[in-house]
């Protein structure tokens, strides 16, 4: 694994960041206050053609690496955490129907999907199945030329203002996860209900809620993947979710540090700027080093998945070290700036909010130190 970014990888970081810094970074504060979706941050990624960096030109994207995906992340979540999640949901979507759609679905669905003409959701997750994703109650029978789909999804990222969504849903419920199918649903679909939506402690500029299927009607034709292959579809694709939380964790730590650092330099007490003081270079020292642990964890990753290998393991570190990393570096964020970080004056407060997520969604840390254990005693 080569350190050094190519020169391809440098330009696309050096291109987000600053659309980062211009487009996105000034309207995170208001978009946490409102809980509004930013619709128009939405339209300037499509402008910029920010959804279509890691996939293949013949679609409509840039045919960049993973690396690329990772970067555009991490810069994004050094920006808005909610922009980035949107993103990484987003990518939920497009990834498994690039690799398990047929021919006919990609030429259908993938080109609105790079573009950024439609967003994308991934609907696994139920009010009684999290973290045990086999568990799922949300079911799909076929009926002549169609399946009809009844169940309820929970916490689904993009939830009503996704234009295309992949479920799962048990086609065969006597079968554990290999009775797990997975669907191409569009929106509008008679029997597709959006639900309500999650009044959120972070991320609140993310779109999050519940999706309620009700003798739901969709094409025979719509099924991704085989019959039984829909629990494989979803773990293959939490890896690439997993790499991409890990990313902008890094953004939200690397802010994160930036905030505390400027601060220190401002701030004075006892006749001299804090950060002169070695507790203060002490957490900052801690701050740097984890941020780059976390980030070349992330590039492992995403350096294994470009070489077309299983990459389940390091996607479950970078995001379970960037998770846990993020919320230690947001709340010492917090001690260096002392009172004024409790304010909602300055970002760190919603730094700590937004990175608190990191370590539920995707796989809670607890599920993912079961992942990296199980495979370690193997």
């Amino acid at each position: 694994m080569n350190f050094k970014l190519t020169t391809e990888q440098e330009m696309i970081k050096n291109m987000v960041r600053e659309f980062t810094e211009k487009e996105v970074a000034p309207y995170d504060g208001e978009m946490d206050k409102k809980g509004e979706f930013p619709w128009h941050i939405i339209d300037k990624m499509r402008e910029n053609d920010i959804f279509g960096i890691p996939f293949p030109e013949e679609y409509g994207g840039a045919g960049a690496d993973a690396i690329c995906e990772a970067i555009t992340l991490e810069e994004l979540g050094r920006g808005s955490a909610s922009v980035a999640i949107t993103l990484d949901a987003h990518m939920l979507c497009a990834n498994p129907m690039h690799l398990f759609g047929t021919e006919e679905q990609k030429k259908k669905y993938l080109p609105d999907l790079v573009s950024g003409k439609k967003l994308g959701a991934f609907g696994l997750t139920e009010p009684c199945a999290g973290s045990d994703a086999a568990g799922i109650q949300t079911m799909a029978k076929l009926e002549g030329d169609h399946y009809v789909l009844n169940g309820r999804k929970a916490w689904i990222t993009n939830f009503s203002v996704a234009d295309v969504y992949i479920i799962a849903a048990k086609t065969n419920p006597d079968a554990g996860v290999k009775g797990i199918s997975a669907f191409i649903v569009e929106k509008g679909t008679p029997g597709f209900i959006i639900g309500d939506k999650e009044d959120k402690m972070g991320v609140r500029g993310s779109d999050t809620g519940e999706l309620i299927f009700d003798n739901c009607k969709i094409p025979k034709e719509n099924l991704l993947g085989s019959e039984g292959q829909g629990f494989k579809i979803a773990m293959i694709a939490l890896d690439s979710g997993r790499m991409g939380v890990g990313a902008f964790g890094v953004g939200i730590a690397q802010h994160a540090m930036e905030e505390a650092i400027k601060y220190a330099n401002q701030r004075t007490a006892f006749g001299k700027n804090i950060g002169k003081f070695q507790a203060i270079q002490f957490m900052i020292a801690d701050m740097a080093t984890e941020i780059a642990a976390a980030r070349n964890l992330v590039y492992a990753a995403a350096f294994k998945r470009d070489c077309k290998e299983r990459f389940s393991l390091e996607a479950a570190m970078a995001k379970l070290y960037s998770a846990e990393a993020a919320m230690k570096i947001t709340k010492n964020a917090i001690q260096v700036f002392g009172g004024y970080g409790y304010s909602r004056e300055y970002p760190v407060e919603r730094l700590l909010r937004d990175a608190k997520i990191l370590e539920i969604g995707e796989g809670t840390s607890e599920i993912l130190r079961m992942v990296i254990g199980g495979s370690m005693v193997k």
